[in-house]
């Protein structure tokens, strides 16, 4: 009995060592009956052998199959957002198999498959896609990777589907998270070239323009913008802050006043537009806008601690109402109410600063403010802000 187990146990195993050898024939097989999960088994069989990895049409075989993967994956995934993709790096195998097949090979071909010049041209979109879910999932390098990939097919030939500057930005983008300045800028600039209406692209590059102290093509970029988005809040807001910039303030304050509160709907619009409000020294704008936008945006740093300023200027004012007061001998009444309110307030900056704090406890910035409202509020805390200011001035 245990002769024929053994016997079975061999047959199965020599079985099972035939069915996993690697056979071109096989991967072109399922290829050409559309079986392309079969098609990625049998030619990554072949890709592991050695002999047939030295073989260009191994290669191009398995760029086709990994085309076609990504296209059916995205397609699908197109389709219902809830498809979760199967073979994420079929865009960049693909990629990286026809380049390999023409290392090898340049007139490589084979029946019923895209050569590999052909396809590598039309790779581009797949691998946009591909590079924006890395970024996503905070794969920089990745992106930066399958990007520049996007970036060669994209510019092999005059694309069929124009990019409008989209794989550009990412990758820009993506260069950008990295810390690779200097070479971003190039790419935020090809994007524009490509057509891209992004303004967060016009906006690096006007920044750039303005670290430069380049007027010309600041402005010549800015009119762009203004060109391909009229409409866009994002744009009108670089507007203003270019006029602040080149210190045309009552240009600044001429299309601030343009600006229809309400129609701002995101948390960063009613933060930017608080903050030209703020330099205007317009408190009351400012802290009406940065309360809607705490609410859209709770535990922001940036809108607590400008809630804080807001209300810090206004205990401020009631400060100086109080002290006019006095030395006028005014009402007691006035008096009394000008010190309530100056308390008032005082008191709820320290709250939106102490918020602030306890998202970036080390703000030396604020950690002054706070230790100013607490000295005039004769507070034991003024005494421990000043020992941490000290620690961490060391």
């Amino acid at each position: 009995m245990k002769k024929h187990l053994l016997l079975i146990a061999n047959i199965l195993l020599l079985v099972s060592l035939s069915a996993q050898k690697p056979s071109l024939t096989k991967a072109y097989n399922n290829f050409y009956d559309k079986d392309y999960d079969k098609a990625k088994e049998q030619i990554d069989l072949c890709i592991a052998d050695e002999k047939l990895a030295a073989k260009a049409q191994t290669w191009l075989y398995k760029g086709n199959i990994e085309f076609l993967l990504a296209n059916r994956e995205y397609s699908a995934k197109q389709q219902n957002q809830n498809y979760q993709i199967r073979y994420p790096n079929a865009p960049e195998d693909a990629f990286d198999a026809f380049e390999k097949a023409l290392s090898i090979n340049p007139k490589v071909e084979a029946m019923d498959m895209m050569n590999a010049n052909d396809a590598l041209k039309q790779l581009y979109p797949y691998l946009l896609v591909r590079g924006v879910d890395q970024l996503i999932a905070k794969d920089i390098n990745g992106a930066k990777r399958t990007l520049a990939k996007g970036i060669k097919s994209y510019e092999m030939d005059t694309p069929q589907y124009p990019m409008n500057g989209e794989l550009y930005y990412y990758y820009a983008y993506a260069l950008e998270s990295l810390g690779e300045t200097n070479e971003m800028m190039k790419y935020y600039q090809k994007a524009l070239d490509d057509g891209s209406q992004n303004a967060y692209v016009f906006a690096k590059l006007i920044d750039q323009y303005k670290a430069e102290n380049d007027r010309t093509n600041a402005e010549k970029a800015l009119a762009t913008a203004k060109q391909k988005n009229p409409n866009d809040m994002s744009v009108r807001l670089l507007e203003i802050d270019y006029a602040y910039w080149a210190g045309d303030s009552v240009k600044a304050k001429t299309l601030l006043d343009q600006i229809d509160d309400r129609s701002l709907t995101t948390a960063d619009e009613m933060v930017n537009v608080a903050n030209f409000y703020i330099k205007e020294k317009r408190y009351e704008n400012a802290e009406r806008l940065l309360t809607r936008a705490n609410a859209v945006s709770p535990n922001n740093f940036v809108i607590l601690y400008n809630l804080g300023v807001c209300n810090y200027s206004f205990s401020e004012y009631y400060f100086n109402q109080q002290n006019q007061l006095a030395i006028h001998q005014g009402n007691p009444e006035d008096i009394k109410m000008a010190k309530d309110n100056c308390e008032h307030y005082l008191q709820k900056a320290a709250d939106y600063f102490e918020h602030a704090r306890a998202m970036q406890p080390n703000d030396v910035n604020l950690l002054n403010t706070l230790r100013a409202i607490y000295v005039r509020q004769q507070s034991p805390k003024a005494d421990e802000i000043d020992a941490l200011i000290k620690q961490l001035e060391k």
